[in-house]
């Protein structure tokens, strides 16, 4: 749902670069898998439609942040 993010911290070399993958609309969300060293992280449609992919190999990746949507109502 909009508000889900995902952030992936990546060893370049050189340091850490620090990439943000969000859900930008109603009714999107962010997935996250791992599959043959590749982390892949997919904005997708209620349906199931591929909007976003971002790729990084697993060994360079340093951490990975999911922070869901707030669902909770303030009353």
């Amino acid at each position: 749902m909009k508000g889900d993010r995902v952030e992936i911290v990546v060893d370049t070399g050189d340091g850490a670069k620090t990439y943000e993958v969000s859900a930008t609309r109603a009714g999107r969300r962010v997935e996250v898998s791992t599959v043959r060293g590749v982390v892949e992280v997919n904005e997708v449609t209620r349906t199931g439609t591929l909007v976003r992919t971002a790729r990084f190999m697993a060994s360079r990746v340093i951490a990975l942040v999911e922070h869901p949507a707030d669902t909770s109502s303030a009353g």
